[in-house]
């Protein structure tokens, strides 16, 4: 018998042959590249803000015009970005007053999740 793997897909480990692992493997470098093209260092900076904030927040969602301000990003570029973010590989999502509620993996929406961290700060996860 082959080598195989085991990979957890839902609550089931299912074995699979390791070099059609491999193969994926291999294949992910290129496959993130492509789904991350679309950003700029802006995007970046917003979603790095984001992630690091939420959790600071006190379990509220990041307001734009509070984000734009911390990152010196004009209002109607910060709206634009968010939105991008959104739709492009689902990195944030904002509640239905416009605010940041999710920056993945960190959430101001209780979950069953939670996370801590070394700086002392937590937040509920996806």
């Amino acid at each position: 018998m082959g080598a195989t793997i085991l990979i957890g897909r839902g609550e089931k480990l299912e074995r699979v042959p390791n070099g059609a692992h491999k193969e994926e493997l291999h294949l992910a470098p290129r496959f993130f590249a492509e789904r991350l093209a679309f950003m700029t260092a802006e995007h970046h900076r917003v979603r790095n803000f984001v992630v690091a904030e939420l959790p600071r927040a006190g379990g509220r969602p990041l307001e734009p015009l509070e984000i734009a301000r911390s990152l010196g990003i004009e209002p109607v570029r910060l709206e634009a970005i968010l939105g991008e973010l959104e739709k492009n590989l689902f990195f944030l999502v904002r509640n239905d007053a416009g605010a940041v509620s999710w920056a993945f993996p960190v959430t101001s929406v209780k979950t069953p999740h939670r996370a801590c961290f070394s700086s002392g700060e937590s937040s509920f996860t996806a």
